[in-house]
């Protein structure tokens, strides 16, 4: 996938894409005489699947506290 079908798939845009792959968040290969880069669409998925384990982390650390009082059941 180039740089811009991975902003497509993720709505952001290629220049974020390219912030992603130049930090590397994101693996990805440079190809042809220019040295555009490409991403493979398992590396794309991996990379999602992984920000999504991150986020949900993220929402347990910051969820508050149940309260038993209040709690149904």
């Amino acid at each position: 996938m180039t740089l811009g079908d991975v902003g497509a798939e993720l709505n952001i845009s290629s220049t974020q894409a390219y912030a992603l792959v130049r930090s590397g968040e994101l693996p990805a290969i440079q190809v042809g005489g220019r040295g555009q880069w490409r991403v493979e669409i398992r590396i794309l998925e991996e990379f999602i699947a992984k920000a999504y384990e991150k986020s949900a982390a993220a929402a347990r650390l910051t969820s508050p506290p149940e309260d038993d009082e209040n709690a149904d059941g």
